[in-house]
């Protein structure tokens, strides 16, 4: 038999953030080939996000992530590329928040991607934001984004990637671009949810199997005050602030929207809500039995983390690179799935479909 020629596709990255997606890159295998991505440059704006991805991804090539506001970047200085991924910032597009779309501060960052497409034409490019991109602007922002990237040169493949359905431990459903360049004659296919059905995708699970080392990294327990502990004692698993039966005392009086996830304990039958990167007191997602918000460590579990994964800064920072990674063993899939599409190797698929 003829051993294969290793095809190694240089990896880009802007608004990389903690590696979450690097780290799916990177790990991502196919049996009987030697198809693999490496890393080549990174770029995000956030100093300790820099030094997480630094110390997880590439530890011996530091000058290879540039610390740096994306507007600031000297795109043509970046070097040549086969692959490019692109996180960007997904502030505006959000369903939660005033959802600003391209009239906001975030908005227009993803031309930076299309810049960096234009600029080394890689082979292909996966661009991730969240599940409310595509009504972002009554769904006019996501129609210009895909036009931009088409005209970049590329055959995209949209679809909102609910990650629970993957085996990730957490409702997470984010909207993933694939791009091949259209002189390549690849189809990329959405892989199947099928082969994952049977995961148990619990929070208990993930949390507690196997249990968390004592001396793990980012396993800070999190203080909280008497009234916290005690408003928590009333409320159950699965449910939050208002739903719970709560003392009069311990109520929260706020105006407008309740939102569902205040002081929400997770169910640990089912997978975790979203976890998520910011947020005041009860919005740090709390513990099915003990009455506290969870660790950063069991966060990081719930975005599929290696304990061995360190993240770098303090534990509110750490909180919010957490939050806004992407869960390597969902995205790893998909990286999988674009290997095995280059290596001309079949995977099970299944339809596109934007639809929540």
């Amino acid at each position: 038999m003829k051993t294969q020629e290793i095809k190694q596709f240089q990896l880009g990255e802007l608004f990389c953030g903690p590696g979450g997606l690097a780290y799916a890159a990177t790990t991502a295998k196919i049996e009987d080939s030697n198809y693999k991505i490496v890393h080549k440059w990174a770029n995000d704006y956030d100093l300790d996000t820099c030094r997480t991805y630094i110390r997880n991804i590439c530890p011996d090539d530091e000058e290879s992530v540039i610390h740096k506001d994306v507007r600031k970047l000297e795109i043509e200085k970046l070097g040549k590329i086969d692959a490019l991924v692109f996180g960007f910032p997904c502030n505006d597009f959000s369903v939660v928040g005033e959802q600003k779309g391209f009239e906001g501060t975030f908005g227009p960052l993803y031309t930076y991607g299309v810049k960096v497409l234009k600029e080394y034409e890689p082979q292909w490019f996966l661009a991730e934001n969240v599940g409310g991109l595509r009504s972002a602007n009554d769904g006019k922002a996501f129609e210009k984004i895909q036009e931009d990237l088409k005209e970049a040169g590329y055959r995209i493949y949209p679809n909102l990637y609910k990650f629970e359905e993957y085996g990730v431990p957490q409702a997470r459903h984010r909207m993933i671009i694939v791009g091949i360049k259209d002189r390549l004659p690849y189809e990329f296919r959405i892989p199947s949810t099928k082969p994952y059905r049977d995961i148990d995708t619990s929070c208990k699970t993930a949390i507690e199997q196997p249990p968390i080392p004592k001396d793990a990294p980012n396993n800070e327990l999190t203080k909280q005050s008497a009234t916290v502990v005690e408003r928590l004692s009333y409320i159950k698993p699965g449910q939050n602030a208002f739903t719970a039966d709560i003392p009069e005392h311990l109520q929260l009086h706020v105006k407008g929207a309740k939102i569902s996830q205040i002081y929400k304990r997770l169910d640990p039958s089912k997978p975790a809500y979203t976890v998520t990167g910011s947020g005041g007191g009860g919005t740090h997602i709390y513990h099915y039995s003990e009455p506290r918000a969870l660790t950063n460590r069991e966060r990081a579990r719930l975005q599929t983390f290696p304990d061995s994964y360190v993240f770098e800064g303090s534990k509110e920072s750490v909180r919010k690179q957490i939050g806004m990674a992407v869960p390597p063993e969902g995205a790893r899939i998909i990286f999988e799935a674009i290997l095995k599409t280059f290596a001309g190797i079949d995977y099970e698929w299944m339809p596109a479909s934007i639809k929540e």
